[in-house]
């Protein structure tokens, strides 16, 4: 840890920042990950509905 610490700030790298950048991107990434759990039962039957009865007002669509 104290070799990369030092490699850092020989670059010049905020390290501090680095470490709330990281921090962020963690969080962000474990709160995106709980939502799917969360979802999965939601998405799961929105899928299904799909499947059985098409994509609602998809006689509307131009493409």
């Amino acid at each position: 840890m104290r070799d990369l610490l030092s490699r850092a700030r020989d670059l010049k790298i905020d390290v501090s920042r680095a470490a709330e950048e990281g921090t962020a991107q963690a969080v962000r990434t474990e709160q995106q990950r709980l939502w799917r759990m969360e979802n999965a039962q939601a998405i799961a039957d929105a899928n299904a509905f799909v499947e059985r009865r098409g994509l609602p007002l998809s006689r509307y669509r131009q493409f």
